[in-house]
């Protein structure tokens, strides 16, 4: 992976923001400290390689990078609301209902969702991307991220708080609360650079299967990391009763698990060719993250 993509991400996804010196410039202030709160900003780096493995350009494919990382955001705020999972950190810091208060954090949510689309059917980005490109784009994302993809795997996980919930209902959930944002991350990149559809599926296998392992470790480091080491409460499935993969099959079977959907990954690359080196390190590297 290429890390100077970091710098390049950052830069543009700022740049997207209005000034702070307008009326509603505490909607902005608020939108602005999730954005910087950084991350391994996992979705846009995913949008720029997969660009770069089917030969784009990465100006054309940054504003689709914006979009998925401001989508992704936004998810962030509204899951840790009071209503959602009550969370008071996030990445080490205050979540931003608890700096923000919990209507500006809502508004904050709503701004970005709709600021990555306003992104993606901007002239500017129908310049570098084409036409054809961007409603691609748009669909891909909205289809993702709403009623049966992200936001329908948040219901999800609401509806099985406090129940023991079976193994098909788990997986469902990290299909949709997880998964499907990774899927269309890597499939963004793919668009944005014109790909056929045989390649652009490969890349949604890979997603999918990378969304899998990157949620089992994340269950698993619940149990066994520190609020310090992972920058948000440890403990919270098991105090909210949630069902996860982790407290179905325990952690040793969740470990052979996240090596099992990080093989798939890796597999999936081999449909598309080229130099995918990068793509199958990074997969490992997340699939041994310790925050």
């Amino acid at each position: 992976m290429d890390k100077s993509n970091l710098t390049i991400i950052e830069n543009a996804l700022y740049g997207y923001l209005p000034s702070t010196d307008l009326k509603e410039g505490k909607l902005i202030e608020a939108m602005r400290y999730s954005l910087e709160a950084g991350g391994k900003r996992v979705r846009p780096m995913l949008v720029l390689e997969f660009n770069k493995l089917c030969g784009g350009k990465t100006e054309a494919a940054l504003p689709f990078a914006c979009a998925v990382e401001m989508i992704h955001t936004y998810s962030l705020i509204h899951d840790d609301l009071p209503c959602m999972d009550d969370d008071d950190l996030r990445r080490g810091k205050p979540s931003n209902h608890k700096v923000f208060g919990e209507d500006t954090a809502l508004l904050a949510g709503d701004a970005l969702q709709t600021l990555a689309f306003e992104i993606l059917t901007s002239d500017k980005t129908a310049g570098l991307a084409g036409e054809r490109a961007c409603r691609r784009a748009v669909n891909t994302l909205a289809k993702y991220s709403g009623c049966v993809g992200m936001a329908g795997g948040q219901m999800i996980d609401l509806e099985n708080e406090d129940a023991h919930a079976p193994i098909e209902v788990v997986e469902e959930l990290i299909a949709k609360k997880t998964a499907c944002l990774l899927q269309a991350a890597c499939e963004l990149g793919c668009i944005a650079a014109g790909a056929d559809d045989e390649t652009i599926a490969a890349a949604s296998e890979y997603g999918k299967s990378i969304g899998f392992a990157f949620q089992i470790q994340d269950d698993i480091l619940d149990l066994t990391s520190t609020n310090e080491v992972l920058g948000k409460p440890v403990g919270s499935d098991e105090e909210k009763h949630k069902s996860t993969i982790v407290s179905l099959v325990g952690i040793d079977k969740s470990r052979e698990l996240v090596d099992k959907y990080t093989s798939q990954a890796i597999a999936a690359l081999h449909k598309i060719g080229g130099n995918t080196k990068g793509l199958s390190f990074y997969a490992m590297d997340l699939a041994k993250r310790v925050r």
